[in-house]
């Protein structure tokens, strides 16, 4: 089975079961990992810095050796058994159906009025303070969540899915979860979180920017406000504090009519970002339905586009 069917297949998968809790998944495990390794290594290592770098690197190549060793083993059993394990690697890379079912959980919290579920719900997907929230809160702090998620959680593994099947997705993850991990500016992390939190801007820099330039296509599609999305990405995306994560809130904030960013509370510390889009109007629930809608498309538009590159590149230079 050639990698753009596994891709496909793998598509599917996430689309359909998501991500069951149960389910020991490789990036909880990549998780386990880096906080087992994180002691051992600040023992060895005195400088914070280096200790960080040492820790990021042995995960990822770790990583990348068992996820060709797997593909490698059950591919010798059976090439069925080695295209399947593929499959659920890249399937366990992908997270578009996991971030529509929180945030459309928080939708119909707000919708049936129960602001304290609501608050709960946004608490699952980001690491704000959400005791304070209130409505229009909660939405802005969802459609941040969903605007990220449509980067770093689906368009950026597809990118290196297609670049590099099974073993670059989840090299990608483990970087991904480095950063959710010890990507923190905080007397903890600062120094030793620095390697793997520049290693993931690094990473996600052209997907981020693709997502941003596709997402005012896909509101194009959905009848949503294209003209306004692309605008507001041109002039906003360098706004975030992020250098990718204002790519696509600047867009998503666009297409929506409203804005991102602002005041937000950190552990109890107040963190004031800049605004990213025009209050055009007061979050309503729906903005969360929409911002779904525009994940959705929008990755499909990005799966459509790398898998045309590929196939290009494969016909053209025989890849």
């Amino acid at each position: 089975m050639n990698l753009e069917c596994q891709i496909l297949l793998a598509v599917v998968l996430d689309l359909v079961i998501g991500d069951p809790r149960w389910f020991p998944h490789p990036v909880k495990l990549m998780g386990k990992l880096a906080m087992g390794l994180e002691p051992r290594f600040r023992a060895i290592i005195k400088s914070p810095r280096r200790a960080g770098v040492v820790t990021a690197l042995v995960i990822i190549v770790t990583t990348a050796i068992c996820a060709a060793g797997l593909v490698f083993l059950f591919g010798s059993i059976d090439p069925l058994a080695g295209d399947l394990m593929s499959i659920f690697l890249i399937y366990s890379g992908i997270a578009a159906r996991d971030m529509v079912d929180h945030s459309s959980k928080i939708y119909q919290s707000l919708k049936k009025g129960s602001l304290e579920e609501a608050r709960h719900g946004v608490a699952m997907i980001c690491g704000r303070d959400t005791g304070e929230l209130d409505d229009a809160g909660c939405v802005r702090a969802t459609v941040e969540s969903v605007a990220e998620n449509a980067a770093d959680g689906v368009i950026s593994p597809l990118f290196y899915a297609v670049i590099g099947g099974p073993i670059a997705i989840m090299a990608y993850k483990t970087v991904n979860t480095l950063d959710s991990t010890f990507g923190y500016k905080n007397p903890k992390y600062f120094e030793f979180g620095w390697f793997s939190a520049r290693l993931d801007d690094l990473a996600n820099f052209i997907p981020a920017r693709l997502t941003g330039i596709l997402i005012p296509v896909a509101a194009l599609i959905l009848n949503l406000n294209a003209v306004r999305s692309y605008r507001i990405f041109a002039r906003d995306r360098l706004r975030h504090p992020s250098p990718n994560a204002g790519q696509a809130e600047a867009a998503m904030a666009g297409a929506l009519g409203i804005q991102l960013g602002g005041l937000s509370y950190y552990d109890g510390e107040p963190s004031n970002k800049p605004t990213i889009g025009e209050l055009l109007t007061r979050p309503k629930p729906e903005a969360i339905r929409d911002a779904n809608r525009l994940l959705l498309v929008t990755s499909g538009l990005a799966l459509v586009l790398f898998l045309g590159i590929r196939f290009g590149l494969t016909l053209g230079f025989g890849y």
